[in-house]
């Protein structure tokens, strides 16, 4: 018997197991939360004899006697103040690292009642988040200690949620005092007799399955069943895209495996503790194969195929003018290889659903990107109708694209519906990092020319894309990369070929970024080359070629009115000027899936206990969807927030809003939203009290037309909007990142806290994509770790200035102006920060991470 105090209570338990695990399951204190189990990210972290700690690293007896306290035994006072303090900062996006995030900074305020900045750094520094930066959270640590310190008074927070307000994020006290929920946190004591259930996964990335023996296993005394993909009562193939289901729900006997993730059984159990034993029972027969781990393996004319089409995922190719003409008129040419290397998205959240029988199919709550494609490719495994799978989102603990692919959903769905009772599958870390899709690796080859003054006159680019085991969103992502690969600026002639490779890698697919990443630091790196050889600075190159209001980008479409890339540019010409050594970057981003696609956001704004309530199926992954959907509400109303009612996803609530990706929800969706609520705003300026409209609903829908790639049109619209920056980077005499100044067009600010947030995570994730982070695979094997992902910490984190700028018309009448953030906020680092290095030594660092800096020997 191991006994300790609790919150203040005396507990006990016969069982030596992991604190982490005895808080989350015995006691149900959910507020911890498991990120990776094993002692790198801090989500876990709980107070022991006062002093901040990591519970997945201590067993019961090394507790025993001690007192521990977890965020939900916080007194109410330091409970408010942090969520005060948290919100009103702005400190939570996706919250799931928030809970040990307070923790620690309770654990440091105890010894240091009026820390500094650094010390607040340091105070954190085993605390990870991927979503904020750490700017805002050090800024919200900073406002607690002063008001515990001077026992201040709580403010009352405002409710004007009109657009440009900084309204408190509708999320933050619940994801900041631990009481939101993620699906993790539906623990047995929420469902007693809870089944759970985890995959056997692949011994090799490429293997026949010769025979799978699952009687060892059954035998055990609490395996309730091991399903295989003869189970399956639907269909076994799975896909993020409708039209390209090549990914198995398991792989079947007498077939060939493509990674180390695919699932070759799920093996179910009474208890979870149990589930590794049981599955290390399942005998699995392989004949071993040469996995194929390059694109050029994978295309040599010898290659066995990884799936029966070939391994050539898509080609895209975008050809305007005559490329070749222009650059052999040209005054100055840049011919240059580049090479970024497979990325892991790292959200804070392992992947987790629970599934349980409802009526005559399935209730599915979930933490993924979309409902309804979690609906529709459950529904085709199970050969049900959609409507007979109900799925519903809780809180996301980030995602940047890692978790618009099926990971657990389908599994607990198909367990559940054939066992007929509830299940639940989560990832350990370490699987998570072996089976999500990952950011493209891509090899490229640019060629880039300009005129004796600097003025950009052609490109080419070819460009060779490792989509990985699955098709996953590869070719999407892989038509982004060559729509942006030009960059945003005023020149016409323009040749770029793509190619996405299937290869025995963890696929690839949607990463904050989708493709631009990658081909932005390829050209912006060739156009400070040929700012070099003109005899200008990197900033003059880009203002004078950036486009304006009018102007027309490589793809043909015409610059929006809206546009403010040069205004962006000018707002960090004065860092740029004034420090030095330093680099710049100019960039764009689309927002809407766009390219002639449909790209649905639907909302139904409905009257309900004299509340207005906000129904639309779009999930939030960090990105704060609900306070959007709150203010544009707001806005459109004339009304405070405390009127309105943002809803979870909820395929029987909401409609579809389609998925969290391409930076969209806030243009599309918010255009449904402002058309919902707008009908509503006519019945309210008739008279009509908000009493008298009990029951009623109103639904809003916009799908904006837009044209396909290679369009024949002169000026094709190929996406209803581009969000623009810019980026400046100064190094310090050691050559470290000194400062990050960057200038956002944005459209209409809708929260400008929230707003900035995203932009400061999504630098501090570039930074790591450009300097620290490294996903280690060996020849198909996932050698990576959380510990060695390269994450950084807030102790790494340069300062970092924030600026928004706006053309002089900012409305274009969708969604009052707004533009997306998300994805553009993480796409300018990588090539800021090589232009820093160059800058500094001439040398080109054509590869990620950069090599020869201070940040290379602490990966």
């Amino acid at each position: 018997m191991y006994t300790l105090t609790v919150n203040g209570e005396t507990v006990s338990c016969t069982e030596d197991k992991k604190l982490m695990h005895f808080l989350r399951d015995d006691l149900g204190l959910t507020g911890t939360k498991d990120g990776c189990s094993e002692g790198s990210c801090g989500a876990c972290t709980v107070l022991i004899n006062g002093k901040a700690s990591k519970s997945c690293l201590f067993n019961l007896s090394k507790v025993e006697g001690k007192e521990v306290t977890t965020v939900e035994g916080l007194s109410q006072r330091q409970k408010d103040v942090f969520a005060y303090a948290f919100g009103q900062a702005g400190a939570v996006q996706c919250g799931y690292c928030i809970p040990g995030m307070v923790i620690s900074a309770v654990g440091l305020l105890n010894k240091k009642p009026n820390p500094t900045e650094q010390e607040i750094r340091k105070g954190i520094r085993g605390n990870i988040c991927r979503c904020t930066g750490y700017v805002k959270i050090i800024e919200g640590i900073q406002i607690a200690a002063k008001m515990l310190r001077e026992d201040e008074p709580i403010p009352e927070a405002t409710t004007d949620g009109h657009l440009g307000e900084d309204l408190i994020r509708v999320d933050a006290a619940e994801k900041t005092t631990g009481v939101g929920k993620y699906a993790d946190d539906i623990t047995d004591m929420d469902v007693p007799g809870m089944l759970h259930a985890s995959a056997v996964r692949a011994a090799y990335p490429r293997a026949k399955v010769l025979k799978i023996d699952t009687t060892k296993a059954l035998e055990h005394p609490d395996c309730v069943a091991v399903l295989t993909s003869k189970d399956v009562p639907g269909n076994n193939k799975i896909g993020h895209l409708e039209f390209i289901s090549d990914w198995d729900v398991m792989i079947p006997e007498g077939e060939i495996t493509r990674y180390v993730g695919d699932a070759i059984a799920l093996v179910v159990s009474k208890n979870k503790e149990t589930l590794e034993e049981i599955k290390d029972l399942v005998v699995v027969d392989y004949e071993e194969l040469t996995p194929m781990v390059t694109c050029e393996a994978a295309l040599a004319e010898d290659a066995p195929l990884i799936h029966e089409k070939g391994n050539l995922l898509s080609h895209e190719h975008v050809i305007r003018g005559n490329s070749d003409e222009k650059l052999a008129n040209s005054k100055y040419v840049v011919k240059q290889h580049y090479s970024v290397p497979i990325n892991e998205h790292a959200f804070m959240e392992p992947e987790c659903a629970v599934a349980m029988p409802e009526d005559d199919g399935v209730l599915l709550y979930t933490g993924g990107q979309g409902i309804y494609d979690e609906q529709r490719e459950v529904s085709r495994m199970l050969g049900l109708e959609k409507p007979q799978v109900h799925v519903k989102s809780m809180l996301v603990g980030g995602g940047f694209g890692g978790k618009e692919d099926m990971s657990v959903q389908h599994h607990a769905a198909l367990a559940a519906y054939v066992l007929q009772k509830p299940v639940k599958v989560l990832l350990s870390r370490q699987e998570s990092l072996m089976i999500h899709p990952k950011r493209h690796g891509m090899e490229m080859d640019f060629t880039t020319g300009c005129d004796e003054d600097g003025n950009l006159t052609a490109m080419k680019a070819v460009i060779y894309a490792d989509t990985g085991a699955y098709a996953s969103l590869g070719g999407p992502v892989l038509q982004r990369a060559c729509t942006h690969a030009a960059g945003p600026y005023k020149y016409q002639d323009i040749d770029i070929e793509g190619f996405g490779v299937y290869t025995n890698n963890p696929p690839c697919g949607a990463f904050r970024g989708f493709g631009v990443s990658q081909t932005a630091f390829a050209i912006e790196s060739n156009i400070n080359i040929l700012a070099k050889k003109v005899g200008i600075s990197p900033w003059q190159i880009r203002y004078q070629n950036a486009v304006e209001p009018g102007d027309v980008l490589t793809n043909g479409q015409l610059v929006s009115s809206n546009a403010a890339l040069k205004e962006s540019l000018l707002a960090v010409k004065d860092a740029y000027d004034n420090a030095e050594v330093a680099g710049v970057s100019c960039f764009f981003k689309n927002s809407g899936i766009g390219v002639g696609l449909d790209d649905y956001g639907r909302c139904i704004v409905s009257i309900e206990n004299g509340k207005i309530h906000v129904r639309a199926g779009a999930s939030c992954i960090g990105q704060g969807f609900a306070t959007v959907a709150t203010q544009i509400a707001c806005e459109t109303l004339d009304l405070p927030a405390d009127m309105i009612i943002a809803e979870a996803p909820d395929t029987r609530r909401t409609p579809d809003a389609g998925t969290t990706t391409a930076s969209r929800q806030s243009l599309i969706t918010g255009e449904a939203i402002k058309r919902a609520a707008g009908q509503l705003r006519v019945d309210m300026d008739m008279g009509h009290a908000i009493k008298e409209l009990e029951g009623k609903e109103y639904y809003g829908e916009f799908n904006p037309v837009t044209d396909p790639l290679n369009s024949d049109k002169d000026n094709p619209i190929s996406h209803v909007g581009y969000g623009y920056a810019s980026e400046v980077v100064t190094l310090d005499e050691k050559g470290k990142i000194d400062k990050i100044t960057a200038a956002y067009d944005v459209g209409q600010v809708i929260n400008p806290k929230s707003a900035s947030g995203q932009i400061d995570g999504g630098i501090v994730m570039g930074m790591g994509y450009a300097l620290t982070e490294h996903f280690k695979l060996e020849d198909g094997y996932v050698k990576a770790k959380y510990a060695n992902l390269g994450l950084l910490d807030a102790t790494k984190v340069p300062e970092i200035e924030t600026k928004f700028v706006q053309s002089k018309q900012i409305h274009e009448g969708i969604a009052y102006g707004v533009k997306g953030v998300g994805e553009l906020a993480t796409i300018l680092p990588a090539p800021a920060i090589a232009g820093a290095y160059y800058a500094m030594d001439g040398e080109l660092r054509p590869t990620l991470p950069i090599a020869n800096t201070p940040y290379e020997k602490k990966r």
